[in-house]
């Protein structure tokens, strides 16, 4: 984009260090709550940790599964984080030791997400066995078994009170639930029924944002079931690519996508205001920093790394 562009965010981002650790395609990167860790997880079986101060230096390799990890969030307090893995298991860690806490044994195929709830008393994950589970994080115990989807669900997401459950799925559904009784108050369902890839809550708790395999990403008012934007441009035909909105300097909507670059779009115009270039994979996964003007992405095996991209003052 030519700097001439008045949407261009004021300074753009910029690549700041290249993070090279895991053996095979990073599956996914999430900023703590806090700011003050990136945990990263990859198809190698691992989960790492990495300081957000200066150096990005590398604090705890997490290991334990049988096979590759698809997701991992930490809790509201950074003290635990867990991990979905195609071992079919969830895992509860120390994030200071580095030990395994629990293991949330009950799904019966490929765990693909997992979030905590914002008390981080609940943990909820998705599966290729087609449901929704919601874990109570002091016992391991499966408090409910939502049988949420048709086909694979590739995302679960709590809003930001933790009342609501919202999941999506190959089957091209996006469904909301409340998350203590599991009764499902709401299914979104678009007339094309794409597969949904990726689905999370906006930070304010009022709409939802939807990756669809059509390479589309919407806004939808989940009250009203209606869509309020649409973003185009990247390519998201074949994996499940994670999107996040970027609420530090102007509220944006950032992706990975699948010609190896991660796309910005200004939320209200629904304008490209930059694409970063410098991946050599598919971009499966990005995170924005809760507090500093930082972006974490995350590629495939034929890349294996994790990028920073932060907008430095000149």
């Amino acid at each position: 984009m030519a700097s001439s562009d008045p949407l261009e965010p004021s300074t753009p981002y910029k690549l700041k260090q290249t993070l090279t650790a895991h053996k095979r395609a990073v599956s996914a990167v999430k900023f703590s709550s806090d700011g003050r860790l990136l945990g990263s997880c990859s198809a190698d079986k691992t989960l790492r940790t990495w300081s957000t101060s200066a150096d990005f230096s590398a604090l705890q390799e997490f290991h334990g599964h049988a096979q590759g990890i698809s997701d991992l969030a930490f809790s509201s307090d950074s003290r635990h984080v867990c991990s979905a893995s195609d071992d079919k298991t969830v895992r509860l860690w120390d994030v200071e030791t580095g030990s395994l806490i629990k293991t949330l044994q009950g799904h019966t195929n490929y765990v693909f997400c997992v979030n905590f709830n914002p008390q981080s008393n609940m943990i909820v994950s998705g599966s290729f066995d087609e449901t929704v589970r919601v874990w109570d994080v002091k016992t391991g115990k499966c408090l409910k078994v939502l049988p949420a989807h048709s086909d694979p669900v590739t995302a679960a997401n709590f809003n930001r009170d933790g009342s609501l459950i919202v999941s999506s799925s190959y089957d091209g559904l996006c469904r909301i639930w409340d998350a203590s009784t599991g009764h499902c108050m709401k299914t979104l369902i678009d007339d094309e029924n794409p597969p949904v890839s990726f689905v999370k809550f906006s930070p304010n708790g009022k709409f939802i944002l939807v990756g669809t395999l059509d390479n589309t990403l919407r806004l939808w008012n989940f009250s009203t079931g209606k869509f309020l934007k649409t973003y185009t441009g990247h390519v998201n035909s074949k994996y499940c690519i994670s999107s996040a909105f970027s609420v530090t300097n102007g509220k944006y909507i950032v992706s990975g996508s699948e010609d190896n670059c991660v796309y910005l779009w200004e939320l209200q115009t629904r304008k490209i205001v930059q694409k970063l270039e410098g991946h050599t994979d598919t971009v499966i996964s990005v995170s924005c920093h809760p507090t500093q003007n930082m972006i974490a992405s995350g590629a495939l095996g034929s890349d294996k790394t994790i990028r920073i991209w932060t907008q430095e003052r000149d």
